[in-house]
């Protein structure tokens, strides 16, 4: 089994469902006390939040590249970085660790592609469903339109993400307001959600709706599992 990398702490509360989601697969698929092979390396994320707010991708970029190449000299054969929104500096990390870099648009696009999903309503914090990075990948990559609530919705949407889950804070509530917002979405043509935040999981699933739901966290951790079965890669590392 190959080793995963996991650039992890955005925030730490799905960082652990990582963890325990990437182990719980391969104990299905292994049995007995087989687990997985992974390095994680967790950052402090009151950093990456102040840096999101200034608008310093570029600062952000350097610091997960780093730790994507200290965990590839550690010896991880693949990445994944923990978090939807910090895909929007992917393409760095995977130049500068210069190994398979597991980019979770790709893996949710499969998913809705098998499913024959073609216009999910994205829910995820303001960065992801505002700017192009992770919308335009879907859609050129897979022909996915994805949609996104209505501005008020969208501030709903990042506000219980960083206040309420990041922090470990599951309100009914707010799950209702959740459930709202996929209901205005599916008025206006949704055929599926995508849970686009990392935590989103841990307020909201399938139970809560019968629109087919996609959770980023889950489908990223079994992708990475896929990885860590599969057949060696043969990668030429970024000098």
């Amino acid at each position: 089994m190959k080793t995963i990398g996991l650039i992890g702490g955005m925030s730490w509360e799905s960082t652990a469902v990582y963890y325990r989601q990437i182990n719980e697969a391969v104990r299905r698929r292994h049995g007995g006390l087989a687990s997985a092979e992974i390095l994680l390396r967790s950052v402090d994320f009151s950093r990456i939040v102040a840096l999101q707010q200034a608008g310093r991708w570029d600062l952000a970029a350097d610091t997960l590249a780093q730790i994507g190449r200290q965990l590839a000299d550690a010896g991880a054969d693949c990445l994944l970085i923990c978090t939807n929104t910090m895909h929007k500096v992917a393409d760095a990390v995977a130049e500068k660790a210069g190994v398979p870099l597991i980019h979770i648009a790709d893996v949710v696009g499969r998913a809705l592609t098998d499913a024959g999903a073609k216009r999910p309503l994205l829910l995820a914090t303001r960065y992801t469903m505002e700017q192009d990075f992770y919308r335009a990948r879907l859609a050129e990559r897979f022909g996915i339109e994805a949609l996104v609530p209505e501005a008020t919705d969208r501030g709903l949407v990042h506000d219980v993400i960083f206040d309420e889950l990041c922090c470990g804070i599951i309100r009914s509530q707010s799950r209702q307001g959740y459930l709202d917002v996929i209901e205005r979405g599916r008025a206006a043509g949704a055929d599926a959600v995508i849970l686009g935040c990392t935590e989103i999981g841990l307020l909201i699933g399938p139970q809560h709706t019968d629109l087919p739901v996609f959770d980023s966290t889950l489908l990223h951790s079994e992708a990475a599992v896929d990885f860590a079965d599969g057949p060696v890669q043969q990668v030429q590392r970024v000098a």
